[in-house]
């Protein structure tokens, strides 16, 4: 699951995305009234049978964007998209939009991202280790696949849209980290001269706009180190991670301070918060760990509700309906209402 799998919709209800129980197809369930109680899973996209990979991001129009693999032949896949523009109604069905390599299987899991025009970019590693795009145009319908080069990509892909909308695209490989900046809408992204060198741990990218010139790269190093990277600046270390994969990370209003809220399953099972005012590091963050213990596998999201007030889910893949959150209260700091099952 690469990006935002819990999202506010356009009329304010939380929708959250899932794999079914088999895995071959993807389901969400949403929030009957904002704050309320939820929906039965309902599936995403039609009938297509899919592989258990799925990427996610949200447009400017609120709409949501999916993209994920499906298999078309023995031995061969391709990428597949889809576009939910309600929550509460049905998504579009998946659309194919080819390959990397033309035709194969598999060759990495895509990330997605949406910039100001409402435009998805789809990206993935292609057959020889680099990165390849292919954007939706603006007339509608798909442009072409774009090489983007990099090299020996390892792991999940980090894509994000700025404030502007312009597109950013962070990737890993054995020794460093590589960046990808659009500089004007609808352009190829073009590669930073000098990647970040850096060995990271495999599948700890998470990318986060942090202010209208800026986006950042959290990422986990191979000491356990959780850092802070903007591409312009030296990376600051923040915190030792709580334990291995991405952080969720979403940026809110905490106390009438904007802050980055960071969440992920501890080592010993719980969920554990950080949040330190946007952008200054230096601040310090702390992990505070909340809830139950959770499985190894379990996912965990961010998002904020129609009333501005932040929400965690956690949700264990193959198992949608056994879904879990809890609500900021109503009081300064970070003070979290008990955990309570999603009926």
């Amino acid at each position: 699951m690469n990006g935002d799998w819990l999202i506010r919709g356009r009329d304010g209800r939380l929708c959250a995305y899932a794999y079914t129980p088999d895995g071959d197809a993807v389901v969400c369930r949403t929030e009957r009234t904002p704050g309320g109680t939820w929906s039965d899973a309902r599936t995403v996209g039609g009938d297509q049978r899919l592989h258990t990979v799925l990427a996610l991001a949200q447009g400017p129009g609120g709409y949501t964007h999916l993209v994920s693999w499906r298999p078309t032949a023995p031995g061969e896949s391709g990428l597949v998209h889809s576009t939910h523009f309600q929550s509460h109604l049905a998504a579009l069905d998946w659309v194919p939009i080819g390959h990397p390599n033309k035709k194969g299987d598999r060759t990495g899991p895509p990330a997605v991202a949406v910039d100001a025009q409402g435009r998805a970019h789809v990206f993935v590693r292609n057959r020889g280790g680099g990165v390849n795009m292919r954007a939706q145009q603006e007339k509608g319908g798909w442009g072409p696949w774009r090489d983007l080069k990099g090299r020996r990509i390892r792991g999940e892909l980090a894509a994000v849209a700025q404030e502007s909308g312009l597109i950013t695209l962070y990737a890993a490989s054995d020794d460093c980290v590589f960046r990808w900046r659009q500089h004007a809408p609808g352009a190829v992204p073009v590669e930073d001269d000098k990647p970040l060198r850096v060995v990271v741990r495999p599948d700890s990218l998470r990318a986060l706009a942090t202010s209208p010139e800026h986006t950042t790269l959290f990422y986990t190093d191979e000491d356990g180190a959780l850092w802070a990277w903007r591409g312009d600046e030296a990376p600051v270390r923040l915190v030792d991670a709580a334990g291995p994969g991405a952080v969720a990370a979403i940026r809110c209003s905490l106390d009438g301070v904007d802050c980055t809220l960071l969440a992920q399953r501890a080592d010993r099972g719980r969920v554990a918060f950080a949040a330190y005012p946007t952008e200054l590091e230096s601040a310090g963050a702390w992990w505070t760990e909340s809830g139950p213990a959770l499985p190894p596998d379990a996912r965990i999201a961010l998002a904020e509700d129609a009333t501005g007030r932040v929400v965690a889910a956690t949700y264990v893949p193959g198992n949608p309906s056994q879904m879990h959150l809890t609500r900021r209260k109503e009081e300064p700091g970070l003070a979290l209402e008990a955990w309570r099952g999603v009926l």
